[in-house]
């Protein structure tokens, strides 16, 4: 064993890829339900940490994982986390961020009380609600701030300590209370579908106008006013087909295609007739055709597909944009990222034209624009350097964690700047984005192993467990019964936002399992992006507060 050790001393990134490969298939490993994921590569860390004080990743390994993991995080996050603040959003994420705040007050207390170091009560925070990047946001603060080797260890080993039950203590909390509250998920599942705020898929129904009252009226006046979320795709008037645009006008007896969720097509149809059951549009492909088309077109990106004119340029109608493994219906206002595949409809002569002007090259998107990438990476790196003045003469400042995060979500908000593209493919930022979470845990794993088993068997320990499980229930606890009891949220959705605060997709997995349905996704995607970054900056508070060496 010594001499193995020896060797990997040697060869760091031979440590690097071996914590790698026998950390990550672990976390795969599913038991009642739900697994560590990426997270078990730290833990496979620790233990080899432990075998000496020198094994260990090299700094600038972890620090780069860092940077290009809160980076892609920020860039997708960008969108959602400003538009969370809109309509009923702002409410549900009013909740989650009242809890944040509950649960770092509750680490502050477990500190005082039981004299905790600040740098693990930090990291307690972070893994009682399973959080990664906010856990390295404290490592990498206590390291810009002059911290010893030793305080850098301590976020991890509470961290550790506290991230199993993280998971493990929402789900106990989610089964005991919906038998205390008694819900009923299809009895709300059916009320969401009846106010239109169900998350389904997408569908495509065959119309026949049946009105007479609107005969030479315009698609355009029609919708003008009404809260429609569907989108009319073709329409047939006897042997003759066409695209409808804003212009078309109706007569009865016409045959639409109308194309959204089942919820939002409902009302479109009691409008405007009934549905025709005999007949579904788009069969035929003769005259028009569809298919996904890859968006790799460079001057597409970030552009809304109002901007484009593709019905008066090309005679064609995108329909659905798929982003990842979601469908989204096409709006005037959706914009087209890097990656997305389109679903368009188009007279047949005409679908390579169409083609071609969308790009659809699947090599171009494996594609990254080196320099926007940098750049954005660049300014996020000074701007992390920036010193922040605080009351008794410290300093903060946001560090490798913070700087490239803030920048990355206000540049993926803005999507592009003139010739420069923000944004990167879907799949690559998954890719860049595990690459470097990985990266992180097995350095950060690996430096803080032999302290982690000495803390563990230490007079800590316990104290440390059971804060841990104080935080993660406790929040979770509260949020469930001020969410469904005082709001009124069902509980449904509400499991679903509880899993988007703790920012965990095994918890949001078993959440669908139980609904059978896919509100939870609903909450989840509602409160995520905001929990996301709340958690970083909250970490960080608790540091300051406890004057934990920043």
């Amino acid at each position: 064993m010594d001499m193995i050790v020896a060797f990997l001393k040697e060869q760091p990134l031979l440590l690097l890829f071996l914590v790698a490969a026998i950390g990550y298939p672990l976390g795969l490993i599913r038991v009642a339900g739900s697994s560590l994921g990426v997270s078990a590569v730290l833990f496979v860390g620790l233990a080899f940490g432990a075998l000496d004080p020198d094994l260990r990743v090299p700094p600038v390994i972890y620090e780069l994982g860092l940077m290009l993991f809160v980076y892609n995080i920020g860039l997708s996050s960008g969108p959602g986390f400003f538009r969370a603040f809109r309509s009923g959003g702002l409410r549900y994420n009013l909740l989650v961020g009242g809890m944040l705040l509950f649960a770092a007050t509750l680490a502050v207390i477990l500190s005082l009380g039981f004299n905790l170091p600040a740098a693990e009560v930090a990291g307690l925070f972070a893994g009682g609600l399973t959080n990664t990047p906010a856990l390295a946001g404290v490592v990498e603060a206590l390291k810009l701030n002059g911290a010893s080797e030793a305080i850098q260890s301590q976020p991890v080993v509470g961290y550790s300590i506290a991230y199993p039950m993280g998971v493990l203590g929402v789900i106990l909390v989610i089964q005991v209370l919906m038998r205390v509250f008694k819900v009923d998920y299809g009895r709300e599942a059916r009320q969401l579908k009846e106010m239109g705020g169900s998350a389904e898929d997408i569908v495509n129904v065959t119309l026949r106008v049946t009105r007479g009252d609107i005969a030479g009226v315009s698609v355009g006046e029609l919708v003008k006013g009404k809260e429609w979320h569907a989108l009319f795709s073709r329409l047939q008037r006897g042997d003759e087909e066409i695209l409808v645009k804003a212009g078309t006008t109706l007569l009865a007896g016409d045959l639409i295609s109308v194309i959204g969720t089942e919820g939002d097509i409902q009302p479109v149809v009691a409008f405007l007739g009934e549905r025709a059951n005999d007949v579904t549009l788009g069969e035929d492909r003769g005259t028009y055709d569809y298919r996904r088309v890859f968006v790799s077109n460079h001057q597409l990106f970030g552009r809304r597909l109002s901007e484009l004119t593709i019905t008066e340029r090309l005679g064609a109608l995108v329909t659905r944009v798929r982003r990842g493994d979601l469908d989204l219906l096409a709006t005037a206002n959706t914009v087209l990222e890097p990656g997305d595949r389109v679903r368009v409809v188009a007279p047949r002569d005409r679908m390579r034209e169409v083609s071609k002007f969308f790009g659809d090259s699947y090599k171009a998107l494996s594609e990254i624009d080196i320099l926007s990438f940098s750049l954005g990476l660049v300014i996020g790196v000074l701007l992390g350097q920036i010193p922040v003045p605080l009351p008794g003469g410290g300093v903060f400042r946001l560090g490798n964690a913070g700087g490239p995060l803030v920048v990355a979500i206000i540049l993926g908000w803005r999507e592009r700047t003139g010739p420069l593209v923000w944004t990167i493919p879907y799949s690559a930022n998954l890719t860049l984005r595990q690459i470097g979470i990985v990266m992180f845990l097995a350095g950060v794993g690996t430096r803080s192993g032999y302290a982690f088993f000495q803390t563990l068997a230490g007079s800590n320990g316990l104290p440390l467990f059971l804060g841990g499980l104080l935080i993660t229930c406790g929040t979770a606890t509260v949020a469930l019964i001020i969410g469904h009891k005082v709001m009124k949220i069902p509980f449904s959705l509400l499991i679903g936002m509880v899993s988007g605060m703790q920012t965990q997709p095994a918890l949001l997995t078993f959440s669908a399992q139980q609904t059978g349905n896919e509100v939870p996704n609903m909450g989840y995607a509602s409160v995520y992006p905001v929990a996301m970054v709340l958690k970083i900056v909250l970490a960080q508070v608790i540091l300051v507060v406890l004057g934990g060496g920043v």
